[in-house]
């Protein structure tokens, strides 16, 4: 298969993916708002093809509009600052069959020209989506049992709380970022660069939800997918509540994540720390995932939808780094002390400018790794990932490092 037609094979699969989650959602509650600051449901089932159709359809070929009020409806996501709350009611957004009517327009229409969109365009179009995939993993995880379809991998995995160490990692190079010449790739992405990096240590695992109860037993507030019933720990697992699963990743903001780091005597590690145990070998040698070159599967780590919740943090040992250090790609993002800024030699995308420089802000860190809901085409090493460092949604974990 050439590679414009796997791009149009990919956005074919990403369409029935987004398609079966929104399948998941009760027709009642299409307008509900499962995380407050987010915009409702509805607005996600018309932003998808609204972007596909905004930096194709009017961005790249100049097609004439067919519903230019949807267009600019359903253009903008929301990135929910502290205290910032959208007021808009139910009544304000169009109906469910207008905007699938509309859907199934913009797709119709790009369907006819996809052999005349340029091919970076084809991949925003895949990758977008696939990122929408999982935002609205973590929105449809945060909607009562009741007003979705249960998801049917209902059965949990736990295990007994590892013995957890801290990994040498000697000094040694990594490259961030990815060559000019190497393919598709974010802005943010670009350029490849290297940087040394002095010896430090990196836990084994990520910290777990047995780890941190220690902490909020400590008085530390608990993370946001914790819950209480009965007097007893309880984690909000997709399909409900489940007994605190003790050896899954704990899921937490940056704040709290870097108040267990000091609560621990310990530090969040940097992006270039994280390259280099995830990535680095001996003789500066770099892998392209943990694991080495081979290409993502279930045996190496739990991403690219193949589960909803976490897994135990010993359970895909076939997914360690080099250095032995367990799944750094997979099971969770992993927040870095690294607050997210451009590479040197940064330029935006010109046909969309906006999709990194607003968040060179100051105000986001940034996250390495995966989550269960990651695809796996977003696995590659320059891959990077931000959120706001009070955002409590994210399927989002931390480890420790010593310097």
């Amino acid at each position: 298969m050439q590679p414009r037609a796997h791009l149009v094979h990919a956005l074919r699969e990403a369409r029935a993916r987004t398609d079966a989650m929104f399948a998941m959602v009760r027709p009642d509650a299409l307008y509900d708002r499962p995380i407050p600051e987010r915009h409702r449901i509805i607005f996600y089932l018309g932003h998808l093809d609204a972007f596909d159709w905004n930096q194709i359809g009017d961005g790249a070929l100049g097609l004439a509009p067919f519903h230019a009020s949807f267009d600019k409806l359903f253009a903008f996501g929301i990135d929910p600052a502290a205290g910032t709350l959208p007021d808009d009611k139910a009544s304000d957004w169009p109906s469910v069959e207008e905007v699938v009517t509309y859907n199934q327009h913009v797709r119709l229409s790009l369907n006819a020209v996809l052999d005349r969109v340029p091919e970076p365009m084809l991949h925003v179009a895949v990758e977008h989506r696939l990122m929408h995939a999982e935002t609205f993993a973590y929105i449809l995880h945060n909607a009562p049992p009741n007003r979705k379809t249960l998801p049917p991998d209902t059965h949990h995995v736990d295990g007994p709380e590892p013995i957890h160490r801290m990994i040498e990692i000697r000094e040694g190079a990594a490259t961030l970022g990815r060559p000019g010449n190497d393919g598709f790739g974010w802005d943010n992405e670009f350029d490849a660069h290297a940087v040394r990096i002095p010896s430090f240590a990196i836990s084994q695992y990520k910290v777990t939800n047995g780890q941190y109860l220690a902490f909020v037993r400590d008085g530390a507030e608990p993370p946001p997918f914790w819950t209480t019933r009965g007097g007893q720990w309880h984690w909000r697992a997709m399909g409900g509540d489940l007994p605190l699963p003790l050896a899954w990743p704990v899921y937490a903001t940056w704040e709290q994540a870097l108040a267990y780091a000091q609560w621990a005597g310990k530090a969040l590690p940097t992006e270039a720390q994280f390259h280099r145990a995830a990535y680095g070998g001996a003789n500066d040698a770099e892998r392209a995932y943990p694991w080495g070159e081979a290409p993502p599967d279930a045996s190496r780590g739990n991403f690219d939808f193949h589960r909803w919740d976490p897994l135990p943090v010993t359970a895909t040992p076939l997914g360690n780094s080099a250095f032995g250090v367990s799944q750094l790609v997979g099971n969770g993002w992993e927040w870095t002390a690294t607050v997210f800024r451009p590479f040197p030699g940064f330029r935006p995308f010109s046909f969309y400018p906006g999709y990194s420089a607003p968040f060179f802000d100051g105000a986001h860190y940034l996250m390495k790794g995966a989550s269960p809901q990651t695809a796996a085409r977003l696995l590659r090493r320059s891959f990077r990932n931000w959120f706001r460092p009070n955002y409590p949604y994210a399927y989002a974990g931390f480890r420790l490092v010593e310097n």
